[in-house]
């Protein structure tokens, strides 16, 4: 990369002479066959399958310096004589793309040239080669933007994972909540409050991860005019990176009521149907992160990885195949993604199939299928 660091990738190839081929990445996970690869390499393209530079860990994640991995990526195809390069962003992976989209379209000085925790990172210097065509599957709005609309607003000390404000608990009875399989209902009054308290924490989340890389930022500068003559203590606090911990991100109120934003999903969310094990458990979404990695990807305030931010720059033909029974992207979520891509050559197709494309009913042909057969088709009429 072009900050000398190292990331991997696959390439798959029929012929050894494709003049196309089609990228695949996530910024966080990496599987080295995604389930779009034979549909790829049926339509006659090559397929690149790439890895973040931090496999299955996002605590250090920042979306800027995750650009530079996905440029890497692209000047090594265009270096292989790729003649047509499509960028097929899937979940996580389709505002990745968005985003490095939007900054190699624009001239190296108007790239970003910090992350918003304050990181330099030269894009401007980078080869960034843009890409031909885009495709999203099962795109969600941006990390920072799932999060905003999963987080619990009812913790009152981020220091507690147990503190609670009960007019504002989604998973209190008196609020609403039934357990699933059951479904909740929440009245119109709570959801907006709700929606309002979850932006209100968020902002006491970026104002926790500003305080915290200042007083490091100050530590440092202290330990740098004293050079030699710092003490222990100054030397460790220079060198700490504090980790913060953000417990109950699992609580998407469309989850359990389905007659919000109406879909053919079932009740539950991306980590399952008990939202005390999502929200209290050891895994999930935002879980441990830096201040660095807080802002740049998981804030929904502070984070540029979103379609809400790359969407008016995308002008390149893109196809969009949204799966009708997505647990984390909903229909007023992908009708924004559509609306807001500034491209006139776009095309949205809506697919039977929950986020992960599997069938809704036994004996359905799956999802991941009938997307295939449809990125297929794009790709042939793309030629």
């Amino acid at each position: 990369t072009a900050d000398g660091q190292r990331t991997l990738g696959l390439l798959y190839s029929v012929t050894g002479k494709e003049e196309g081929v089609v990228c695949l990445m996530h910024p966080r996970e990496f599987t080295g066959t995604p389930y779009l690869v034979p549909d790829v390499l049926d339509a006659g393209y090559a397929c690149w399958v790439q890895a973040p530079r931090s496999i299955g860990n996002d605590l250090r994640l920042e979306h800027e310096v995750a650009l530079l991995d996905v440029a890497a990526g692209m000047a090594h195809l265009r270096g292989l004589g790729f003649r047509r390069v499509v960028l097929l962003g899937n979940s996580g992976g389709a505002a990745l793309y968005a985003f490095y989209a939007q900054q190699a379209l624009r001239a190296p000085a108007a790239r970003l040239r910090h992350t918003p925790g304050g990181r330099a990172v030269d894009l401007a210097g980078a080869d960034m080669p843009p890409p031909d065509g885009l495709v999203f599957v099962s795109p969600h709005p941006g990390q920072g933007q799932l999060l905003m609309a999963g987080i619990d607003p009812s913790v009152t000390d981020e220091r507690d994972a147990f503190s609670v404000d009960a007019a504002l608990d989604p998973f209190d009875a008196r609020n609403g909540f039934a357990m699933p399989p059951a479904e909740s209902r929440y009245s119109p009054e709570f959801v907006a409050r709700y929606r309002a308290a979850q932006r209100a924490r968020v902002e006491r989340i970026d104002q926790w991860a500003r305080e915290v890389i200042a007083g490091r930022l100050q530590d440092r500068k202290q330990l740098k005019m004293q050079g030699e003559s710092a003490d222990a203590q100054l030397r460790r606090r220079g060198a700490h990176t504090p980790v913060l911990q953000v417990w109950r991100t699992d609580a998407d109120l469309r989850c359990w009521d389905t007659s919000l934003d109406p879909s053919d999903r079932a009740v539950g969310s991306l980590w399952g149907r008990d939202p005390f094990v999502s929200n209290w458990g050891a895994v999930g979404f935002a879980r441990l992160v830096t201040a660095e990695s807080w802002l740049s990807t998981w804030s929904g305030i502070s984070s540029r990885a979103s379609f809400a931010h790359c969407g008016a720059d995308l002008e390149l033909p893109t196809l969009m195949l949204e799966y009708t029974g997505d647990q984390a992207a909903f229909p007023s979520d992908m009708e924004a993604i559509h609306d807001g891509i500034a491209s006139t050559r776009k095309q949205r197709i809506k697919v039977r199939g929950n986020h992960h494309g599997m069938a809704l009913a036994e004996g359905e042909e799956p999802g991941q299928v009938i997307a295939g057969r449809h990125v297929q088709q794009w790709l042939r009429a793309a030629d």
